[in-house]
């Protein structure tokens, strides 16, 4: 049965964009503003609206020491959440340059290391950055697949999303899937297809998602609601049976919509 999740990334704002930068002395917020929240208020926030699984982008860790991670684990046991997924959204697994391209993957490792740490069940990884050719997809298939395999011997599983250049169509996704041969998960983002062909490459990848980033688009501030609900229909026709994480990164306070959004996802729960 569908579920409720939510991602850090609606909340943004509320954490004060955090966006961490791992450096030689440590973690370095390169936005600099405080926040109204901090990542380990998150747990607590979440599970007073009623949602019992979240998703942590990788930059919102201030630090990924044992104390800290410890004091995670433990809020997250104290309300109540499970940790579906830690969102690494950085590094590319198809650069052109392989020396680069390692670095990139190693990076990629720590972050599986790091999630298997806290108890992630999951790590979503960006399948690539490069154009959708048949040697990029080849390359981000096999990519994924060594991720796989080490994230496996974490207890952590690896899945991709429709995000970034890679993935912006559905053919080049499925192709990486088909490649995969059920290995990877997959995150359909509904507002990450864009223009005329966006409810097919929806229909194409939702019977392959075990979550869905739920995410409308917005005019002067008020919900494209039909827009919304069409794709909120495919999940439906898809039989879809995963979590349904809300997403909310346009101007305005953020429970408000995220409320808003729940209230429309429910009934197709």
């Amino acid at each position: 049965m569908p579920e409720l999740s939510i991602s850090t990334w609606s909340l943004h704002r509320a954490l004060g964009k955090a966006w961490y930068d791992r450096t030689p002395d440590g973690f370095v917020n390169r936005n600099g503003d405080e926040g109204r929240i901090k990542l380990l208020d998150v747990p607590r926030e979440v599970a007073s609206h009623g949602i019992g699984q979240l998703e942590i982008c990788h930059f919102h860790f201030p630090t990924t020491d044992d104390i800290f991670i410890s004091d995670l684990r433990a809020e997250l046991d104290r309300h109540g959440v499970s940790l579906y997924s830690i969102l690494i959204d950085a590094w590319d697994i198809t650069h052109p340059d392989p020396g680069q391209r390692e670095k990139d993957l190693a990076e990629i490792r720590r972050w599986i290391d790091i999630a298997s740490t806290c108890g992630a069940a999951n790590v979503r990884v960006i399948a690539g950055e490069a154009e959708p050719d048949p040697e990029s997809i080849a390359l981000s298939a096999q990519n994924l697949l060594q991720l796989s395999d080490y994230a496996r011997d974490c207890g952590v599983r690896v899945m991709t999303e429709n995000f970034k250049r890679l993935t912006q169509r559905a053919d080049p996704l499925l192709g990486i899937l088909n490649r995969c041969d059920g290995k990877i998960g997959l995150c359909t983002d509904l507002g990450n297809f864009k223009g005329e062909h966006k409810l097919d490459d929806l229909t194409k990848t939702l019977p392959f998602a075990d979550t869905i980033h739920t995410k409308a688009d917005y005019e002067d501030g008020i919900m494209l609601r039909d827009q919304f609900l069409a794709c909120l229909d495919l999940t439906r026709k898809a039989n879809f049976s995963g979590y349904y994480t809300l997403i909310f990164q346009d101007p305005g306070e953020e429970w408000t919509y995220l409320n808003a959004l729940k209230s429309e996802v429910l009934p197709y729960l």
